[in-house]
């Protein structure tokens, strides 16, 4: 971390200095920048490299770097205006437009303004994550015999039966396919199973990005409301017999947002149902690696209790590691297997062998235990640190019947007399981003909500920062 800093701030001051060269002229030479920054000569490399990219200098082995030559003006904006058109009239006939709208993904990937509180995050803090293990991974990795080659369509072998393993049951190593990440694996799901113009059954609420995924294939996403126990099996049953769909997507432990665990006996008789419609239930495990400390033993997944095949299992690395080590995996058994694999072949070829090769490496290595242990004790700490926080100093907020004992986020329901947007904006004057309800529905919601997560903040003292910056937004909007 203070590496990254220091060359960032080299680059900076180099590139307000470069004014003083003319075009062509050359720039002190690595050991003077050393010497006059106080820098290491790796930091003075890749502050120099960031410039080259930039395109404000030129690097020349063995002579050193120069001020680039001035770029040309650019060409005037062209006339874009007809593209309206055109967008517009690709969708008059499609029974269910594919409109992408990624704003509820794009909150939890917006990195917020310096000195904001980040409740609206979807990863681990910088702090929370593997970083060392990851680098040692990614070296390890690239010399292995063959880490640059062509890898299998399917993924690597070793990894496919890692997955398999941690799925369990009896899923094997040949119905598993390594995808970019689990946002990749849904998308593919989606696409394999649900054909344009059709429902597809999702938990109310739901997460953001899996809506967007299926609008964004034509899909048209039907809510099946939840409860502190997961998916209701009555409603479900008859959402299946009022929409025909064959596809229901579901989280079922540490659901998000609401942080709900299917019960078991709900497991059966949701794998029962979609078993009598003819359909698929795609699970969404994305939480499984986000467990607290002291959570006891976690249930099955419902692909390990899926003889029939039909359950397409997804899950991922990224969560528990890093937003770029976008490794995961689906699973899945029959017919189905092979649409899922044709799709993801022609979107992508492959994931590269590289990532593929380092997560092998990680999960191998002693540092992937500890790490999960770390992560396990951490998110406990802070999950206590926001419940106690919130029901202390926001009382009018409704905490969940249950606090979860996994995941990294709380939803929290508004009362009828706190409007969310405008919470949202002044929780943004206020120095805090928090992420509102109303994308976690894909119809009208029965009241207003936030979702605030305690991963991607730097600790408990900036929890606790965040639930006092809320604490003033809502005294702003309060009478």
């Amino acid at each position: 971390m203070q590496e990254r800093s220091s060359v960032a701030e080299l680059a900076s001051s180099l590139r307000s200095e470069l004014d003083r060269y003319s075009p062509g002229g050359k720039l002190p030479s690595s050991r003077a920048l050393v010497e006059r920054y106080r820098v290491s000569p790796v930091t003075v490399t890749r502050a120099l490299a960031q410039l080259a990219a930039e395109g404000l200098v030129v690097t020349r082995p063995g002579a050193g770097a120069f001020r680039a030559e001035p770029r040309a003006a650019a060409p005037a904006a062209g006339d874009t205006s007809w593209q309206e058109v055109a967008l517009s009239a690709d969708t008059a006939t499609e029974i269910v437009p594919r409109a992408v709208d990624a704003s509820g993904v794009l909150v939890t990937l917006a990195a917020p303004p310096p000195g904001v509180v980040e409740f609206n995050g979807g990863y681990l803090h910088p702090s929370l994550q593997p970083e060392r293990a990851l680098a040692a991974a990614l070296a390890r990795a690239g010399r292995r015999p063959g880490a640059w080659g062509r890898p299998p369509a399917d993924g690597l072998p070793e990894l496919r039966e890692w997955f398999a393993r941690e799925i369990g049951g009896s899923v094997t190593a040949a119905e598993v396919l390594i995808t970019a990440g689990g946002q990749s694996a849904l998308t593919t799901a989606l696409r394999a199973l649900g054909a344009p113009g059709t429902p597809v059954l999702v938990e109310s609420p739901t997460y953001p990005g899996m809506l967007a995924v299926a609008r964004a294939a034509g899909l048209r996403p039907v809510p099946v409301p939840c409860d502190a126990d997961g998916v209701r099996p009555d409603l479900l049953e008859a959402a299946f017999r009022a929409t025909g769909a064959r596809v229901f997507v579901c989280q079922p432990l540490f659901q998000n947002p609401t942080g709900a665990v299917l019960r078991s006996e709900r497991r059966r008789e949701v794998l029962r149902i979609a078993r009598a419609a003819g359909a698929f239930v795609v699970e969404d495990d994305f939480a499984r690696r986000l467990v607290h400390e002291d959570a006891g033993p976690l249930p099955a997944t419902l692909a390990a209790d899926d003889p029939d095949g039909v359950v397409v299992h997804v899950c991922s690395l990224t969560k528990v590691t890093s937003a770029s080590l976008r490794v995961g995996a689906l699973a899945a058994r029959g017919p189905v297997l092979e649409r899922l694999r044709a799709i993801q072949v022609v979107d992508s070829f492959f994931v590269p062998r590289p990532l593929q090769e380092a997560a092998l490496e990680l999960v191998g290595a002693p540092a992937w235990g500890r790490h999960l242990r770390a992560v396990a004790g951490e998110l406990r700490n802070r999950c206590d640190t926001l419940a106690s926080a919130v029901a202390l100093q926001l009382p009018e907020l409704a905490l969940p019947p249950r606090i979860p004992s996994g995941g990294y986020h709380l939803w929290l329901r508004l009362p009828d007399t706190l409007d969310e947007a405008a919470l949202h904006s002044a929780a943004l004057r206020a120095g805090v981003a928090a992420a509102p309800g109303r994308p976690y529905f894909c119809a009208e919601p029965p009241a207003g909500h936030l979702r605030l997560s305690f991963a991607g903040v730097a600790g408990p003292g900036e929890i606790t920062e965040g639930v006092r910056r809320l604490r003033t937004a809502i005294d702003e909007l309060t009478p």
